[in-house]
């Protein structure tokens, strides 16, 4: 099949990839939110995990490649505030407080899920494959082991199959937590995140929850493209984004062909992986990871 040609670049987006000047990035959940029109949900947001903090204070559990979801005791919505268009049959048992937990299908299902949620009429086909992995009772009290045990006994009295609370275990030193990352990828796993036990409830951005990866992500907001070469001639080449520093970053790798076909909205956000930092502070070896402004 002949692939669809890629759009001409505008005099705008020429201007872009020349270098012009632009106003300071608008920070990524900002941006979700001016695109949803709707209140960002009350989320806390993990930070990463460096070597030196005491394991021993902390709750260790699978890192989910999953669509962030909080159920707000009447709908269930994306991170940016819109509204996820689940069955009735789906919803119908959740209780009238807040959840947070992710939408899940299984490991490297992602791409499959992400369309599955998306859908203005959902699918019942789709949905019978989805769970809604929980972990966290916004606003509750008490640190987060209890909430978490809290949490346990609220799902088991739903007796809805497809709701879960992510197991939380503990590790003893950091050759531990290291010993359960091997095991997890290994497993097809993405990497783990470590909550610490006596937090209480918080939003933003905070080391009581960690995320550990062999590779970082990070966000950033699509301001250009880049035409391709070779086999990609009439497609995308690379997106052109602006970190949340507020550098400029080409991401030319990790996309997909149809994503080179029709290539994420100018302003959209995006999510990018990396395995470290130039001495100039540019994230090295940075790809394509998926498009974020729904989520």
């Amino acid at each position: 099949m002949k692939p669809t040609p890629f759009p001409a670049l505008s005099p705008l987006l020429a201007l872009l990839l020349l270098g012009a000047a632009l106003p300071s990035p608008v920070p990524a959940r900002a941006a979700e939110q001016a695109a949803a029109g709707t209140p960002l949900p009350p989320l806390l947001l993990a930070q990463t995990y460096t070597n030196g903090y005491d394991l021993a204070h902390y709750l260790v559990s699978e890192k989910l490649d999953g669509v962030r979801a909080y159920w707000d005791g009447k709908s269930l919505r994306f991170r940016s505030g819109r509204l996820i268009h689940a069955p009735a049959w789906f919803i119908a048992k959740l209780p009238a407080h807040a959840l947070d937990g992710e939408l899940w299908m299984g490991r490297h299902s992602f791409e499959r899920l992400s369309a599955a949620v998306r859908r203005q009429e959902p699918l019942d086909a789709e949905w019978e494959r989805i769970t809604y992995q929980l972990y966290e009772l916004p606003g509750g009290e008490g640190g987060f082991s209890e909430r978490i045990a809290r949490l346990q006994a609220s799902v088991a009295q739903m007796g809805a199959p497809w709701l879960h609370v992510v197991a939380q275990t503990q590790v003893a030193d950091d050759t531990a937590l290291k010993l359960k990352l091997v095991q997890v990828l290994g497993e097809g796993g993405e990497g783990l995140m470590l909550h610490r036990a006596d937090a209480q409830w918080q939003t933003g951005r905070s080391d009581v929850l960690l995320k550990l990866k062999p590779q970082q992500d990070a966000e950033a907001v699509v301001f250009g493209y880049e035409a391709g070469r070779g086999k990609y001639q009439g497609m995308l080449g690379a997106l052109i984004v602006r970190t949340a520093d507020g550098r400029r970053l080409r991401l030319g790798s990790g996309l997909s062909d149809a994503m080179r076909r029709a290539p994420p909205a100018i302003g959209s956000t995006v999510t990018y992986r990396y395995r470290d930092f130039t001495a100039t502070g540019l994230p090295k070896f940075a790809s394509f990871l998926r498009v974020r402004e729904s989520e």
